[in-house]
C-alpha cells in the first residue's frame, strides 16, 4: 500500500525546512537526530532511507493552505511539529525497549539509552529554534506566541498520554473511557495542534480555526486506533515493527481493552494472569486467539471508521477549496484503512 499523493504534494519542502535547523550543527549528537530522520547512516554518511509519513506537517499546510493562506509561511511550524513528534519516538522507543523502527534500528539499540535521551530532548528544544523563523516570514507576534503555546500544550498532553500508556502496562482495569483519554493525550493531541496552528496561520477566522482542530481529534483517535490494530496484526514486513509487538509489551490496546471487558469463559482469568505477572511470553499465540475470539480486531476497526466518518463530517462543514476537501478526503481513505 502506497501513500497516497497528497503526501508528496508539500515533502520537498518540509524536508528541505527541517534540514535548515540542523545544518550548522555538527556535533554527533546531531548525527543521531540526522540518522533517526533517515538522512544519514549510523556512520555519518548521507543515506536516503525510510522515513516516516510526515502526516502532521502535511495536515499542517494543508489546513494553512485550505483556509486561503500561503503554506510557505506555515513551513516553520510544519517543521517544528515533526521535530516534536520525533522527539516522542526516540524517547517512546527507549521506555518500550524497542530496537526497531522503520525497518532498522533505533536511535538508542545503536547509540545507548543515555546518549538517546540526549538525542531526543535536543530535538524538542530545536523545535523553537525551527518556530523562530516564522519572525522573518512577518508573522505577527501574537500570533507566533499562540503557536508556541499550542505546539507546548500539545507535548504536554503527548507526555501525559506516554505516562498514562507506560502506567496502564501494569494495570488490568482499564476501560475503553481510559484507552480514549490515553490516546488523545499521546496521538490525538499533536495530530490536532498540526491542523489547527495551520489554519491559525492561514486565517483569523476563529470557527475555522477550532474546526480544524475538530477535525484533528478525529483524525489523530483514528490514527492511533488502525496503529493498535496494526501493532498486533499487521505485517512486521510492512508495519517495520515485531509481530504481535503491542502484546509482548503488555501495551493496553484497544483489542486488548475490548477483550479484558468481553472476555468469558476463563479466557478473561487467561488474560489477566498474562498481563499481570510480566512473564510467559509465549503465551502470545494464546493471547492472539483470545483476542479473535472476543472479536477484538473487528471491534477496533469499526471504531476506527466511526472516527473517520466524524471526521468526514467535519470536512463537510468547512467553508474550503475544492482540491483541499479532495486532499483531506483522501488521507481519511488512507488512515481507515492503512497497512504501515
Amino acid at each position: 500500500m502506497d501513500l497516497p499523493a497528497v503526501f508528496d504534494k508539500y515533502r520537498t519542502e518540509i524536508d528541505t525546512e527541517l534540514k535548515s535547523v540542523l545544518v550548522e550543527r555538527h556535533s554527533p549528537l546531531y548525527d543521531m537526530m540526522r540518522y533517526h530522520l533517515g538522512w544519514n547512516d549510523e556512520k555519518g554518511k548521507i543515506c536516503e532511507r525510510p522515513a516516516g509519513k510526515a502526516l502532521r506537517p502535511t495536515l499542517c499546510l494543508l489546513a494553512c493552505e485550505a483556509v486561503g493562506g500561503e503554506y510557505g509561511r506555515a513551513l516553520p511550524a510544519a517543521a517544528a511539529l515533526e521535530l516534536i513528534h520525533n522527539f516522542s519516538l526516540i524517547h517512546d522507543d527507549i521506555q518500550d525497549n524497542d530496537r526497531k523502527r522503520r525497518h532498522r534500528p533505533t536511535v538508542w539499540a545503536i547509540w545507548g539509552k543515555p546518549q538517546a535521551i540526549n538525542a531526543g530532548t535536543a530535538m524538542r528544544i530545536l523545535t523553537n529554534v525551527a518556530l523562530s523563523r516564522l519572525g522573518e516570514l512577518d508573522i505577527p507576534p501574537e500570533k507566533r506566541l499562540l503557536v508556541q503555546q499550542m505546539m507546548d500544550e500539545a507535548s504536554l498532553r503527548l507526555i501525559e498520554g506516554q505516562y498514562l500508556d507506560i502506567d496502564y502496562e501494569k494495570r488490568v482495569d482499564i476501560t475503553i473511557q481510559n484507552y480514549l483519554q490515553m490516546i488523545g493525550g499521546k496521538t490525538a493531541s499533536l495530530i490536532a495542534c498540526a491542523l489547527e496552528v495551520g489554519a491559525l496561520l492561514g486565517t483569523n477566522h476563529k470557527q475555522a480555526i477550532n474546526d480544524f482542530h475538530r477535525l484533528g481529534w478525529n483524525l489523530g483517535l483514528s490514527f492511533q486506533i488502525r496503529d493498535d490494530i496494526l501493532g498486533t496484526w499487521g505485517d512486521r514486513d510492512v508495519t517495520g515493527k515485531p509481530l504481535a509487538g503491542d502484546i509482548q509489551r503488555r501495551k493496553k490496546t484497544l483489542p486488548v481493552v475490548h477483550a479484558l471487558e468481553n472476555a468469558r469463559n476463563g479466557y478473561k482469568e487467561r488474560l489477566v494472569r498474562f498481563y499481570k505477572d510480566g512473564k510467559d511470553n509465549g503465551a502470545v499465540i494464546d493471547i492472539l486467539d483470545i483476542l479473535n475470539r472476543t472479536g477484538a480486531q473487528s471491534y477496533a476497526q469499526r471504531m476506527n471508521e466511526s472516527y473517520c466518518l466524524e471526521a468526514r463530517r467535519v470536512l463537510v462543514g468547512l467553508d474550503i477549496k475544492t482540491a483541499a476537501r479532495r486532499d483531506f478526503e483522501e488521507l481519511i481513505n488512507f488512515l481507515e484503512e492503512r497497512s504501515f
